[in-house]
């Protein structure tokens, strides 16, 4: 079960990359896109089939929508939005894996020990 949410939540980062990336040139599209995935982000609970797996989806979809496309256009823009564009797929992939629990913890994302 945890496999299937996860394939879900790599498809949902990477349309989220894919609205963002169609959405960036505008500043209220750029803030639509910084607030969809920080709601996601924030969200979904650490580790690797919720946030890792979200994470993963939009930076790799990010990323591959930033390669040069075959006539030499670009589909992210070489400006501050472009650039805050690809600054926000830093920092969910620095969130996601950093966020993710120590290993070996048996009690990962219970929250603390009850005193």
């Amino acid at each position: 079960m945890r496999a299937l949410a996860a394939v879900g939540l790599l498809v949902a980062g990477a349309a989220t990359a894919v609205a963002s990336v169609a959405l960036h040139q505008a500043w209220w599209g750029l803030l639509l896109a910084v607030l969809a995935t920080t709601a996601a982000l924030l969200a979904l609970p650490a580790g690797w089939w919720s946030r890792t797996a979200y994470g993963v989806g939009w930076a790799a979809m990010a990323g591959y929508l930033s390669v040069p496309r075959g006539r030499g256009g670009y589909l992210i823009s070489s400006d501050v939005n472009g650039y805050l564009l690809l600054a926000l797929g830093l920092v969910v992939t620095v969130v996601s894996v950093a966020t993710l629990p120590r290993p070996g913890r048996a009690d990962a994302g219970q929250g603390p020990p009850a005193s």
